[in-house]
């Protein structure tokens, strides 16, 4: 089995035990003022090093923060940000960015894009590297059924930043380092890509994956 055919199988599975919690949009606007000064107005962060939540997909949201609370993703600020929050405080604020808009994503024009669309619609077989295209689509839109991430209009350096830290739990496994890193992804999908990655390629990639649209 190829592994296209393994991620189709992974989406159908989430797909089927996927089911959400009604959510209060309304509320989760209330609550999101708190979010503004990094995730910027209605979700658009205007600082590249933090994310845009604008559009995102409901479910991904809502794990990053359940992740966030359990500390199965590690980030300081965000363990202060998620402390007080409810179960349905994180159903209501996921519901709210998922319902707006994208804007632009912050980009820089020096950079191999060239590269970056390869790796993105094509991977890199030699290396192992599974095309992003295969769970984030040709727009980067994701599935949001499975949870994968929109990517679309993403800041690049908020991109390259996860990419690394992804990439960083190979390297604390391997050298027995403990430098911060992520490792909430589904069975190590994003992991096993990224640990593949040079400098130079996260980079071209995530500049690319930010003018998608």
């Amino acid at each position: 089995m190829n592994k296209l055919a393994s991620i189709f199988i992974i989406v159908i599975a989430f797909t089927s035990i996927n089911v959400f919690a009604s959510a209060d949009v309304d509320k989760g606007e209330a609550l999101a003022i708190t979010c503004i000064s990094c995730h910027g107005v209605h979700g658009n962060s205007v600082v590249a090093a933090f994310p845009k939540l604008a559009g995102q997909g409901e479910g991904y949201l809502l794990k990053q923060l359940q992740d966030f609370k359990s500390n199965t993703r590690q980030d300081a600020i965000m363990k202060g940000i998620v402390a007080s929050l409810t179960d349905n405080d994180m159903e209501n604020l996921a519901a709210y960015f998922s319902k707006q808009t994208i804007t632009q994503g912050i980009t820089v024009k020096s950079v191999n894009i060239d590269l970056g669309k390869k790796l993105y619609r094509g991977g890199n077989k030699s290396k192992s590297i599974t095309a992003c295209i295969a769970c984030h689509g040709p727009t980067g839109s994701g599935i949001p059924s499975a949870k994968f991430p929109a990517l679309t209009y993403q800041n690049a350096t908020y991109i390259a930043k996860q990419l690394i830290n992804f990439r960083q739990y190979a390297y604390n496994t391997q050298m027995d380092t403990s430098a911060p890193e992520r490792s909430n992804d589904y069975e190590g999908m994003m992991r096993n890509i990224t640990k593949h990655l040079s400098n130079a390629e996260i980079e071209a990639v995530s500049q690319y994956i930010s003018r998608l649209n």
